[in-house]
């Protein structure tokens, strides 16, 4: 059965000139007949349609038409491309790789699949740049391409291992067994001193009996360190584009991941002579940072970085997520305030509910009335049954 896409009954002659639009032509895509003016397909001479040569192949003399035997669904939006001046949108019915194959048998250019490939969100992989040098190539590929050999894998691997060690340390030496030997003043040493019954002498027999442990994490440290410089110092060197290499965001996490080291090692020997508390709290900042090596592992993993790639992408339906959230702290932290007014409320003011809502709004949890009254809802709060 032939259908018709407008409402002429009778076939229409190529052939048949129109003014200044030209002579209107019909186009037949398995059995659905499009048509439109040789001056609107002219605006493109290079593709199918728009150069007469490469368009006559498939002109079909008998019904005066031509003929595509093609997908019907895909072309009402390549005829869309002349009436619109080069404007490809993918019908929203058409699977991708389909309009992808249609688009490339009619000719549009590599530059309109491009742009159709950004707007519908695939990342094609850029053909990579590497050194002109051919040492300094092959030390490039064996740092940046895992892929590469098999002795870049195991490298990758090594690399993994050290940061997940460098991780592990860091979180061991928080441990009041560990920490209170180096600082008797930290949280929970005092109370475990206290325990025990500890004499100020004891306390320094302690702190010297542990003195190796602090040893063992200090050098691991430093190994980790050691491996973490060389590596970014090596692939620096190699880069074939030095600046970019500074800019992108791995990169200004792996030197972020180093610097606290180097910045708090004259740190910690002024710390012996004065223990002033500036002096401690920058160093406690620095130390803080430590902890970004863990976004090191983002760089020898493709599933990572995809997430960071959809995360970036979606930041304006994220920022609406948050902009609803705090619409909804400021509405249910005013209901509760003004809810427990005239009794024994818990909540001294509306920014003083804000706790409370976040965690009522961003947590599952169960909540039990104690004698189903309202009377009895300061307890619920009081005694966190909403979280």
């Amino acid at each position: 059965m032939t259908e018709t896409h407008n409402s002429t009954t009778s076939t229409p002659n190529p052939m048949v000139g129109n003014g200044e639009k030209g002579r209107r032509i019909v186009i037949n895509v398995s059995g659905l007949r499009f048509e439109t003016y040789d001056k609107t397909l002219g605006q493109f001479p290079e593709t199918l349609l728009g150069c007469a040569a490469k368009r006559d192949f498939y002109y079909d003399s008998e019904n005066n038409e031509y003929f595509f035997d093609r997908n019907r669904s895909s072309f009402e939006a390549i005829l869309f491309f002349y009436q619109s001046n080069g404007k490809l949108v993918r019908p929203s019915g058409v699977p991708f790789y389909v309009f992808a194959e249609e688009v490339k048998f009619f000719e549009l250019g590599k530059e309109h699949l491009q742009r159709l490939e950004i707007a519908e969100g695939y990342i094609t992989d850029d053909k990579p740049i590497l050194p002109t040098n051919l040492t300094q190539r092959r030390v490039w590929e064996f740092f940046e391409y895992p892929d590469s050999s098999l002795a870049a894998r195991v490298l990758a691997l090594w690399s993994v291992s050290v940061i997940l060690l460098s991780i592990v340390v860091f979180c061991l030496e928080t441990l009041p067994d560990f920490r209170c030997s180096k600082d008797s003043d930290g949280p929970g040493c005092n109370k475990n001193s206290g325990d025990k019954n500890w004499s100020s002498t004891n306390l320094t027999d302690a702190k010297n009996d542990r003195e190796p442990d602090h040893d063992v994490w200090f050098v691991i440290e430093i190994l980790c360190i050691t491996w973490f410089t060389f590596e970014y110092v090596v692939r620096l060197l190699s880069a074939p584009q030095k600046l970019v290499f500074i800019r992108s965001f791995l990169n200004i996490i792996d030197l972020v991941a180093i610097l606290p080291y180097y910045i708090t090692l004259p740190m910690n020997e002024a710390r012996v002579t004065n223990k002033s508390f500036t002096l401690l709290a920058v160093l406690r900042v620095f130390r803080l940072v430590r902890v970004f090596r863990i976004f090191k592992l983002s760089r020898h993993s493709k599933g990572l970085q995809v997430l960071g790639y959809t995360l970036r992408s979606s930041s304006r339906e994220l920022a609406m997520l948050v902009f609803f959230l705090f619409i909804g702290v400021v509405l249910f932290a005013s209901a509760v305030y003004y809810a427990e007014q005239g009794s024994q409320s818990n909540f001294e003011s509306i920014p003083d509910a804000f706790w409370w809502a976040v965690v009522t709004m961003t947590t599952v949890g169960n909540y039990h009335f104690i004698e189903g009254n309202f009377k009895n809802f300061p307890i619920l709060v009081k005694r966190g049954a909403w979280i």
